[in-house]
């Protein structure tokens, strides 16, 4: 499901009969989310609401439990002459929102209120994975988030999975690998509120989106630990497709350069195996003093950063692989900013540098900016929060929140 495009508040108030109520009340709480304290007069010059329709709103809102009445301006300090205007706030505590990343070997929960400030945190592990015991956990861990909170049950619960979802949340059948990620969670996972099921490299588009800012309007989220892939940003709208696959990179397994949507994280540890087992790895190498079983990428790439040769070598192949894939984002969408996002983000920075020269040495212009997500691994977590919040002030008065 994609979040309603952005509007101001000023473009969706309602000024006619003809246009119901609802319209006005959704646009005044929607100028709520975005400000601390506010009186009907910012509401009158950002909605465009009149002042008996502006503090209609506001009261049926605070009866409604969305907003509460804090101290006047005079109580407060900042008036002086006159009848003192009534101030509101957005109660942020009505209600509890979930964010989920389940991804394919573990699952992280996140509880917050309104405004986003986590109240509760829950990690679990699948171990050996069927439907059931994939939507078991899922459970048992949001759970655990939603008793650290303390707070009663979430209104909104959005979770993040590897696998393409359309608008219904279901995921494409011809996937084996999809099908276990999704087991339909969103007909199975209820008692938490309105559920969203989204694609991870989606949400951390989102994450990367809010954290940027204003900076880029067209760019790609790469999620590359164990796979590749890819949440798009073109012109500021995610794009998603007909069955939610936009982004998906199998489209790899096709690219004689690339030859496999394998991500950075699963490559680095692979590589690095298989030349600890092949003897490649001299006796004074950082990396012989693990067995190569246990090699991990964060091993690799650490030994990279003191300049070991096998370690190096890796680094390099995954620059110019990460630089064709950069590539083949620009060709097509004309991004301007590639970010590597995940767990490897904090450890990638060899590689992306390795890419940036790759780019700069072998590609035309426009090259994109590659870099490392500053969200490390909780940034799907934290985008499925956004999602969260962002369904709230989509349609917060089906939403049933706390008096």
């Amino acid at each position: 499901m994609t979040p309603a495009p952005s509007t101001s508040p000023s473009e969706r108030a309602a000024t006619s009969p003809q246009l119901l109520r609802r319209i006005n009340v959704e646009s005044v709480l929607d100028f709520a989310f975005g400000h601390e304290v506010f009186d009907a007069s910012e509401v009158i010059a950002a909605t465009g609401l009149t002042r008996s329709t502006a503090l209609g709103v506001c009261a049926e809102l605070t009866t409604r439990g969305w907003l509460v009445e804090v101290e006047d301006a005079r109580a407060a300090g900042t008036y002086s002459k006159g009848r003192p205007a009534r101030r509101y706030r957005l109660r942020v505590d009505a209600a509890l929102v979930a964010a989920l990343d389940a991804g394919e070997h573990h699952v992280v929960a996140l509880v917050t209120d309104l405004s986003g400030a986590v109240r509760g945190r829950a990690e679990g592990r699948f171990g050996a994975q069927t439907a059931g015991r994939r939507l078991a956990v899922i459970r048992k861990t949001l759970d655990a988030a939603i008793a650290d909170a303390d707070g009663g049950l979430p209104i909104v619960t959005v979770v993040g999975i590897p696998a393409p979802v359309d608008a219904s949340g279901a995921s494409p059948d011809g996937d084996g690998f999809w099908r276990l990620m999704n087991p339909q969670l969103a007909k199975r996972l209820d008692g938490y509120g309105r559920i969203v099921v989204e694609n991870d490299a989606n949400l951390a588009v989102l994450a990367e989106q809010s954290r940027l800012g204003g900076e880029a309007e067209s760019f790609a989220v790469l999620l590359s630990g164990e796979r590749f892939g890819a949440g798009i940003m073109v012109d500021g709208h995610l794009l998603r497709g007909r069955h939610g696959g936009a982004g998906e990179l199998r489209l790899l397994n096709l690219v004689d350069a690339v030859g496999s949507a394998d991500g950075l994280g699963q490559l680095a540890r692979e590589w690095g195996r298989e030349a600890a087992r092949s003897g490649k790895v001299k006796p004074k190498s950082p990396l012989a003093a693990t067995a190569p079983e246990q090699l991990t990428a964060e091993d690799v790439l650490s030994a990279a950063s003191e300049n070991d040769p096998v370690a190096t070598r890796i680094v390099e192949r995954l620059g110019e692989r990460l630089a064709q894939i950069a590539e083949i984002l620009v060709s097509l969408l004309d991004v301007e900013r590639v970010v590597v996002a995940g767990a490897i983000a904090a450890a990638a920075g060899p590689i992306i540098a390795s890419a940036q020269r790759n780019l700069a040495e072998n590609f035309y212009p426009p090259l994109p900016i590659v870099a490392a997500s500053e969200l490390g691994g909780d940034v799907v977590v934290l985008g499925a929060v956004q999602r969260a919040l962002d369904e709230v002030r989509t349609d917060p008065l089906s939403l049933q929140i706390a008096l």
